[in-house]
């Protein structure tokens, strides 16, 4: 059971790959040190890999006070088991109130592991995290208890979702979804640099050959996107949204409808099982904006939405309202921006 006297550390899973930092852990580290400062405690970021000591210090910029680091050429690359026994070890040495993973690949199947060998509990996909009391039904205050918030019931709801009687608590967080922090490289912090034992023989798996496929657009760093949904009809007039997006020198994307129906591949997906995006235009064509899609794109600064029924979900957040045939509207664009000196831009390829 957990001890309400306890006053951990809030970590964050700091994943990297070859050297490099992934955004994610970036993101989490402003929340991160947000739920810190509310609790009163330190943040920690917990740094796995082989020869990544240079990365303590960004994270320190970036907001920690300490930098768990643990190198070994066994955690050159991710392996469940190894990343499991070294991140199971931090924490039972550490004892950890928080530990907030990236919804990566990486952190749906490490955090769970985790969860699992310290019998806590673990909220996954999570868009925001707090802290808060909760009164059981039994009249029981517990204080300062990480509010984990995500969609649920197909995207139909937001939930709360809390636990009070295990230790560490702790959550996946949804790529995007977070501010990413601002570096502070005047900020001092503590590495601490652990030591690890590991063996071949604790491995069941050995990588003989890595193979990696790099993703087609990165949506996260497109500052324009134009994304588009069923209402294209086709993957011929899918081609209009592949137009707009190059005049604009944009980056083209899609709603899962669109996916679903071949228009694009998922790498363009944008939503609650795509990608989270905030760019500083989204202009959002023939999408009649369900919310889970709206909960991937909705922090957008500016939102121009196109459709031609004036009820569609999509114009409650949109900034600017095109009620319209899009085959008539988006070419008119195109040709607006063509004629104002817009140059087009090799940025947002077709195949």
């Amino acid at each position: 059971m957990i001890d309400v006297n306890r006053r951990g550390e809030v970590w964050v899973f700091a994943e990297q790959h070859g050297g490099l930092l992934e955004d994610t852990p970036i993101e989490l580290m402003s929340k991160g040190r947000h739920l810190a400062d509310i609790l009163g405690v330190g943040l920690g970021a917990v740094l796995l890999g082989d020869n990544v000591k240079a990365l303590a210090t960004k994270l320190i910029h970036y907001g920690a006070d300490k930098v768990y680091l643990a190198e070994h050429p066994l955690l050159e690359r991710y392996q469940a088991n190894s990343y499991a026994k070294v991140f199971y070890d931090l924490i039972h040495k550490y004892k950890p109130q928080i530990v907030v993973y990236g919804a990566t690949a990486v952190g749906r199947d490490l955090g769970p592991r985790i969860a699992s060998a310290t019998k806590a509990g673990l909220t996954a996909d999570c868009t925001d995290l707090q802290i808060g009391d909760h009164k059981t039904t039994d009249g029981q205050m517990h204080k300062n208890l990480l509010f984990q918030i995500r969609p649920a019931f197909g995207g139909n709801i937001i939930a709360t979702i809390i636990n009070y009687d295990r230790w560490p608590q702790m959550a996946t967080v949804r790529e995007g979804v977070m501010v990413m922090a601002t570096p502070d490289t005047k900020r001092k912090g503590q590495i601490i640099t652990e030591k690890v034992q590991l063996s071949p023989q604790e491995l069941p798996i050995e990588i003989l050959e890595e193979h990696t496929r790099a993703k087609k657009v990165d949506l996260k760093a497109a500052r324009i996107i134009v994304a588009g949904g069923a209402g294209l009809g086709s993957k011929d007039n899918f081609r209009l949204i592949w137009d707009l997006a190059n005049c604009l020198g944009g980056a083209p994307a899609a709603t899962r409808a669109a996916i679903d129906l071949g228009f694009i591949d998922h790498d363009h997906q944008v939503g609650q099982t795509g990608t989270t995006v905030r760019p500083s235009l989204y202009i959002a064509v023939g999408i009649s904006g369900a919310i889970q899609h709206q909960s991937g794109m909705s922090q957008s600064q500016k939102i121009v939405a196109i459709n031609n029924d004036p009820q569609a979900p999509i114009f409650d957040v949109a900034h600017y309202k095109i009620v319209g045939d899009l085959n008539e509207v988006v070419p008119r664009m195109i040709k607006a921006i063509k004629e104002k000196g817009f140059k087009e831009t090799s940025s947002a390829e077709s195949k």
